[in-house]
């Protein structure tokens, strides 16, 4: 399989020239450097290995980020060198072998409709605790909000074909949190998502590594968060309206039956709070969803997750005996979560 080797890289050591020799070595010459805004010291380094390797090479011309960096590689790759047929990215620090990029090839030749990673074992002794303690974090969220499964939500290490590169060109992030951005968007869209293990190398506890702790960590959990975040909010919001609305009407039917008031109040809240929910949620939301059908799952989804919410509340308090309000906030939390994911990937799925 023809693959492009790409390597982004801003002010790179003397480990990347050796770490192109030892890949030109193994036979891999189809080489893509992004130089990445690198100063004048650390440009000549790009420039030794192209007078010795016949290696291709973009420059930008200030710093604009991994992820800037790796969409106009791929661009690039798909316009100018039509006959290849994959890529596989690498990181410029020397943690990425030589072994496992050539795994990496085999397993996208098999595996041509996915987007493959080189997933490191995190409970190796070499591992940094903040590497350890964020991928784990990640993971958990990532798998709750989106399912999937993955392992090393960080990793570098990736292949994928021609095919399945034009799903992560537009996306938004242009730095490291494009990467996670991939990872939703194959998830998002069936995209399969194949781990191959790969060894886990930390040179000096990644210190050569330009992730800005706080300010790329904030951008990443924006990315990730983000949908859920609009989610809660149009769900609090919709509650607010219900509990208002409903008010309003008890108060408009003071004059009948306790019993009349509360029923009608109940069902007019509800209506008009779910029509609310629904509209924000397909158009503000997921921003997804096309046709009719929709509002008609929306509710089917509404009726199964009052009646779940009912029978386990029924059923965890008289098997177990914990008060009906302490497991009605458990399982109501649960379902809500739930919800999201059906939302995400079946009623509003673009």
């Amino acid at each position: 399989m023809k693959t492009v080797i790409i390597i982004p890289s801003l002010n790179p050591d003397d480990k990347l020239p050796g770490y192109v020799d030892e890949l030109v070595a193994s036979g891999k010459k189809d080489i893509l450097l992004i130089d990445d805004g690198s100063d004048e010291e650390h440009r000549k380094i790009f420039e030794e290995i192209r007078a010795k390797h016949d290696v291709m090479l973009l420059t930008h011309a200030i710093n604009m980020g991994k992820g800037r960096a790796l969409k106009d590689a791929f661009n690039y790759c798909l316009t100018e060198l039509p006959d290849f047929e994959g890529v596989i990215t690498v990181d410029s620090d020397g943690q990425h072998t030589v072994k496992d990029v050539i795994r990496m090839e085999e397993a996208l030749e098999a595996n041509r409709d996915s987007l493959i990673l080189g997933a490191r074992n995190f409970s190796k002794s070499n591992v940094p605790p903040k590497s350890e303690f964020g991928n784990k974090i990640t993971r958990v969220v990532m798998k709750l909000l989106y399912g999937g499964g993955i392992t090393d939500t960080q990793t570098g290490l990736r292949a994928m074909s021609y095919e399945v590169m034009p799903a992560f060109l537009t996306l938004t992030g242009e730095r490291f949190e494009y990467e996670t951005g991939m990872l939703i968007e194959a998830l998002r869209k069936d995209i399969p998502i194949k781990e191959v293990e790969i060894e886990t190398i930390y040179i000096e506890e990644n210190k050569g590594s330009h992730f800005r702790p706080f300010a790329d960590s904030w951008k990443i959990y924006k990315l990730i968060l983000g949908t859920f975040l609009k989610y809660s909010i149009a769900s609090l919001l919709s509650a607010a309206i219900d509990l208002g609305l409903f008010h309003l009407f008890a108060n408009l039917l003071s004059g009948a039956a306790l019993g009349e008031q509360v029923y009608i109040a109940t069902i007019g809240a509800r209506i008009i709070s779910s029509l609310f929910n629904y509209t924000v949620n397909k158009n503000v939301v997921f921003g997804g969803g096309k046709g009719k059908g929709t509002i008609v799952k929306y509710y089917i989804l509404c009726v199964i997750q009052m009646c779940l919410s009912a029978a386990l509340v029924w059923l965890l308090s008289t098997v177990i005996g914990i008060p009906k309000v302490v497991i009605k906030a458990i399982v109501d939390t649960v379902l809500f979560l739930i919800s999201f994911r059906v939302q995400k990937k079946w009623i509003f799925k673009d």
